[in-house]
């Protein structure tokens, strides 16, 4: 099984991991070629749901789709990433981005524009020229030399329009794109502006459109240094609840909240919280690369189960049109008892409700069909589809899962996401364990006094207390045993079962490391060892 790719695979360590990589493309690709593009052509699936899949699409590097109503900071986002301008760029607190615009490398800057970038073989976007003209003079790509954008590929979308702007045609079917767009990128971001949570008819209509793509969705709840500690809670809550009424999903999306761009923060209260929402968000963005194959396979394997049900209800409504009279009748009854036809071929295939297209959006196209035209069931395609899912697709896995052990971490680097992995300014220096990493003195030196006077009314004998009365001072923090048995082990240099005032020092700095909600070391670090207990380590050579 799958020999194409151990004779891939066998060169690999020879190759280094660009190859790697081209190893999973290619059984993507051929697996998509081979058992899912002929069932997808036989029962018109790319003109109910998406167009085939081409080269560019397996080979395109991870991209993130933005999208939020206007003037809540999407362009600036970028910029804030990219540390630098880029082609088409236009800020401003009125709706200025009215375009679609693809942020890619290149190693010259420049744009191009839509229509010529839809005949591009290299790009991912060639199926883009169906939404016509009035979308293409509104799409263009912009390619500047940046480190972030080797990595990674960033598309701007429209300010989604509020009140009686968004009554103003754009030309073209917007939420059709962004659905377009959903299905090939890695992340979908969702911005909203601390003082804009209401989400318009056009944002809630964008927002069901990615429908099915629940997994690839964070939210950014952005320029939130403009309110204050209790306004951001009442903030947080609207969000929270607004979005509640749009995606109907039982999980809680994750939000990140901060203020994305390299302006001083107006409130100050909340720095540490931003910074740590940005960290996670970078962490986010910056795992991308090295998923960016496991996301391919789960969009193959989401399209896979969509064109066998889609193949299931085409053939079912063949089978169900009469031969000769009442073909008109007959087409309008099964339209209307469409429903009715998804419960019995759930049954009938065993099939789970998610995996069936939306009723509505699914009768209204199937007006525009002859029934009598569409493909009987075949057996033939519909096995092979099976037999991928239940044996290639493991077999693709386990092969990915190898790669990504052989191959170096790829992460996205440059731009922001340089300024905070070294030095004082990465999240966490000199905080909790950490702090005093940087400093000839103790750390703990400084509150030992303090420890000192707690430690002698516990009847020290010989200079140590017993772990009992070590005990009683410990708990009066009220961290859970668990916790206390960390601390005790780390604070114990010696691993004698007691305690000098050293190491008593040692332990109630690291209970207070804990209590201020920083996480303990699993091993103690050496900056953190108590000076007379430093001779019994080894010296670097």
């Amino acid at each position: 099984m799958f020999s194409w790719m151990g004779r891939q695979a066998g060169g690999r360590e020879r190759s280094g991991g660009m190859d790697a990589v081209q190893t999973v493309t290619g059984g993507l690709r051929s697996l998509y070629q081979r058992k899912v593009l002929p069932l997808e052509e036989a029962y018109r699936f790319h003109e109910f749901h998406s167009p085939a899949l081409e080269d560019a699409d397996f080979e395109n590097k991870p991209m993130i789709l933005l999208v939020g109503q206007y003037s809540t900071g999407k362009t600036t986002f970028i910029r804030y990433l990219l540390e630098q301008d880029f082609p088409g760029m236009r800020i401003g607190p009125e709706p200025t981005t009215d375009s679609f615009i693809a942020v890619m490398y290149g190693e010259t800057e420049g744009s191009t524009p839509g229509n010529a970038l839809v005949v591009d073989p290299k790009k991912p976007f060639r199926k883009l020229s169906r939404f016509g003209n009035a979308f293409l003079n509104r799409f263009m790509c912009s390619q500047l030399p940046n480190q972030v954008l080797k990595s990674i590929s960033i598309i701007d979308s429209p300010g989604i329009l509020s009140g009686e702007k968004q009554r103003i045609s754009r030309g073209y079917d917007f939420c059709q794109v962004l659905q377009w767009f959903a299905e090939r990128v890695d992340r979908i971001i969702l911005l909203f502006d601390a003082h804009k949570l209401d989400i318009s008819d056009e944002f809630s209509e964008a927002i069901k459109a990615f429908r099915g793509q629940d997994d690839k969705i964070r939210v950014v709840l952005n320029k939130a240094d403009q309110v204050d500690t209790q306004q951001l809670m009442r903030v947080y809550g609207a969000l929270m609840w607004s979005l509640g009424k749009v995606i109907n999903t039982p999980e809680v999306l994750r939000v990140y909240i901060g203020s994305f761009w390299a302006q001083p923060l107006q409130n100050t209260d909340n720095r540490r919280l931003f910074e740590a929402e940005a960290q996670d968000l970078f962490r986010d963005i910056q795992s991308l690369p090295q998923k960016a194959a496991v996301r391919k396979l789960n969009d193959l394997i989401k399209r896979a189960r969509l064109a066998k049900v889609h193949a299931y209800i085409i053939s079912y409504l063949k089978k169900e049109m009469p031969n000769v009279f009442g073909k008109e009748n007959k087409k309008r009854e099964l339209i209307f008892r469409l429903p009715e036809i998804y419960v019995q071929l759930q049954r009938e295939y065993q099939i789970s409700a998610g995996d069936f297209p939306e009723v509505k959006a699914m009768q209204e196209q199937l007006e525009n069909y002859d029934f009598t035209k569409f493909h009987s069931l075949k057996p033939k395609l519909i096995e092979a589809v099976d037999n991928m899912l239940s044996n290639k697709i493991a077999s693709l896995m386990s092969l990915i899962s190898q790669e990504e052990m052989n191959m170096p971490t790829q992460m996205v680097q440059g731009g922001a996401f340089d300024g905070t992995t070294e030095g004082p300014f990465n999240q966490g220096y000199g905080e909790g364990a950490k702090e005093g990493a940087d400093e000839e003195e103790w750390v703990v030196a400084k509150d030992k006094p303090v420890y000192d006077e707690l430690f002698y009314t516990l009847s020290p004998i010989n200079g140590k207390i017993s772990g009992v009365n070590a005990k009683k001072e410990m708990v009066t923090s009220k961290l859970p045993n668990s916790v206390l048995g960390k601390i005790w082990k780390l604070a114990d240099c010696d691993c004698d079962g007691m305690l000098d005032e050293e190491e008593f020092a040692l332990a109630k700095h690291l209970i207070k490391i804990k209590l201020d909600g920083y996480e303990l070391p699993n091993s103690l670090p050496p900056h953190l060892v108590p000076p007379s207990h430093r001779k019994s380590l080894p010296k670097a050579d």
